[in-house]
């Protein structure tokens, strides 16, 4: 498969152009002794919309199944990664990928300006190479080739050289690590692995307004509050939040809780047109970021330094 994404020096080019051009046509019209004429120039792509380009062209690419395309409407893939703030130039890790959903997006837009990371829970011994991704990345060099993949120990995760990463994200898994009683210790892992200034993105199922987490843990929905008090607990600062990912039809009171729901259908054929017809889970979207680190206290007036 040819690359869809330009190389870094058209990404820099890019940002360049968008800060000097108004200088630019600033010095032309004054050489020319005349206001700039309306109309006659076409202002450069910003990043922002050099970003928005390359996700579509990634959405749209033909090693996405159609499966994975008719989940676009549930997951909102473009709305939800600007809205963490990736670009191609990143450095992405996303934490258990799963059979790699997001990867499928994810992995091509940072290939040639950046790099994902796949960070997967250590395999049982003699089971390496076996899981889903690796079979995914062999599958198809022209797309995943540049991939990389970390294990990590879910008690004791490290998922990086510490602040080597712009960005972390992680969708639908807060809940697994709560009733594995290993989240506090994931997050602090991401904590680590990012950079000061960097973002932590986080989508999971939202559990009812006023629902307790003993009551709803099991269902696989989690209120907001614990994920946020989990961040928090690690360091994260709260950003923003976002309804990109909300869905009002789910009332979150099923037999077997958010797996009654699509894509896994736990109930079989029963009811099933009615969790095709609710769609996916209500989500929260959850955008977190590492505080730069303080700048050091100034000494007193007149303190002497001590040799």
């Amino acid at each position: 498969m040819t690359s869809s994404v330009p190389g870094k020096w058209l990404w820099l080019a890019l940002c360049v152009l968008a800060s000097s051009a108004p200088v630019a046509a600033q010095t032309l019209a004054e050489a020319e002794g005349q206001d700039q004429p309306s109309g006659e120039l076409v202002p450069p792509t910003s990043a922002s919309d050099f970003t928005a380009a390359q996700l579509d062209a990634v959405l749209a690419g033909n090693w996405r199944s159609p499966a994975d395309r008719a989940r676009d409407r549930y997951r909102h893939p473009k709305q939800t990664l600007e809205f963490f703030g990736v670009r191609p130039d990143q450095t992405v890790i996303e934490i258990t990928p799963g059979a790699g959903w997001y990867t499928a997006i994810l992995a091509p837009l940072l290939r040639d300006n950046g790099q994902y990371v796949a960070a997967v829970p250590a395999p049982a011994p003699g089971r390496a190479g076996d899981d889903p991704l690796h079979k995914l990345f062999a599958g198809d060099p022209a797309v995943y080739g540049k991939a990389g993949i970390v294990t990590f120990d879910p008690k004791a995760p490290v998922f990086g050289p510490p602040g080597s990463a712009d960005t972390v994200l992680t969708f639908r898994n807060v809940h697994n690590w709560v009733m594995a009683g290993t989240a506090l210790a994931m997050f602090k892992g991401f904590f680590a692995v990012l950079r000061p200034g960097g973002v932590l993105g986080v989508v999971d199922h939202r559990a009812a307004d006023g629902a307790s987490l003993d009551a709803v843990k099991a269902s696989g929905y989690l209120p907001v509050a614990t994920v946020v008090k989990l961040a928090t607990a690690a360091g994260f600062e709260l950003d923003d939040s976002s309804e990109i990912n909300a869905n009002p039809a789910d009332t979150k009171d099923y037999p077997k809780g958010v797996w009654s729901l699509p894509p896994t259908l736990a109930m079989g054929a029963t009811d099933r047109a009615k969790y095709l017809a609710i769609g996916e889970s209500d989500r929260m979207t959850l955008r977190f970021v590492k505080p730069d680190a303080p700048e050091p206290a100034a000494p007193p007036a007149g303190a002497r330094s001590v040799r």
